[in-house]
């Protein structure tokens, strides 16, 4: 769905999202997200009754099916379907994000986790759920490439573990070597996972 087909509940949710990547909540405002979402200031209230902490979980949750979805997107792309392909796609995003436009993004989920994960509750069990809906597919692709279900979890957690580690330095260091560097690195672990009669 193209950003101009939603309409302005969603529109707000990702507008949301895209201002948390960028500032984090504390930063995110309830009339920036509005602005940022071409949506009437009124609304916001119709549509988040329970306010801003509504509207930071609804987007945390968006990002955690987001990211899920592209599981699938980047299988499709990849020539070998191995885990080590599998991750390299999932830093490649970022890569080319960052070499492209700068470093001015990163994960929403990462940033609600660390703005709230202690102070609002709600919050950090919209991130819990967010990362689970992202690693699952990960695990589910694992084991379809040969993985024993027994350890595809805890791949998909180091995965997604290290890319989001990778993000940050990234974005610290205004260098992409962190993200590079994960994918070399993790790849033949992740290969060596993947059962010899799969």
């Amino acid at each position: 769905m193209a950003v101009d087909e939603r309409g302005p509940r969603e529109r707000m949710v990702f507008s949301a999202a895209q201002l948390i990547r960028r500032d984090g909540v504390a930063s995110t405002g309830m009339r920036e997200v509005a602005a940022h979402a071409g949506a009437p200031r009124g609304s916001l209230q119709h549509y988040f009754p329970g306010g801003k902490e509504q509207l930071v979980n609804e987007a945390v949750g968006w990002a955690g099916r987001y990211a899920g979805r592209r599981v699938a997107r980047f299988l499709a792309v990849l020539d070998e379907r191995t885990p080590s392909a599998l991750f390299a796609e999932m830093v490649r995003q970022w890569t080319d994000e960052y070499e492209a436009g700068g470093f001015a993004g990163g994960c929403p989920v990462a940033a609600a986790t660390v703005d709230c994960a202690e102070s609002t509750p709600s919050t950090r069990e919209a991130s819990a759920a967010a990362f689970a809906t992202w690693t699952g597919p990960v695990a589910r692709a694992l084991v379809d490439m040969g993985v024993p279900e027994a350890r595809a979890e805890a791949l998909a957690t180091l995965m997604v573990g290290a890319l989001e580690g990778a993000i940050l330095m990234a974005r610290a260091e205004r260098d992409v070597r962190p993200l590079t560097t994960v994918a070399r690195e993790l790849g033949p672990l992740l290969d060596a996972a993947v059962r010899q009669d799969a």
